[in-house]
């Protein structure tokens, strides 16, 4: 049994579990499917957008394919979340990331 495959079994038990599902999508970047992961990572922020993340591979993945001013949203609400939960170094991964976009 793969990876996936094992994350998807422990999920079976706990559909829920934000760190279970992003180290699936992490999983899923491994594997090349990008469609998959971004809709886990979108998902993820949807049910638990405290996960900061998320935030940064999801931003990473969209930078990598192309869609630069996706990543920068993505990145800015990570910030401002990771600034409300008191995450600096989320926060600095984040902000430089998106600051690499932006310059």
């Amino acid at each position: 049994m793969n990876r996936i495959e094992k994350l998807k079994a422990m999920l079976l038990e706990n559909s829920e579990d934000a760190f279970l599902n992003h180290a699936l999508a992490l999983e899923y970047v491994k594997a090349g499917d990008d469609a998959k992961a971004a809709a886990l990572f979108k998902l993820i922020l949807e049910k638990d957008p405290d996960y900061v993340g998320s935030y940064y591979h999801l931003g990473k993945l969209q930078e990598r394919n192309g869609d630069e001013q996706a990543a920068i949203a993505v990145y800015k609400k990570g910030m401002e979340m990771a600034q409300k939960l008191g995450e600096q170094h989320a926060y600095n991964e984040l902000r430089a990331a998106c600051e690499y976009l932006e310059f």
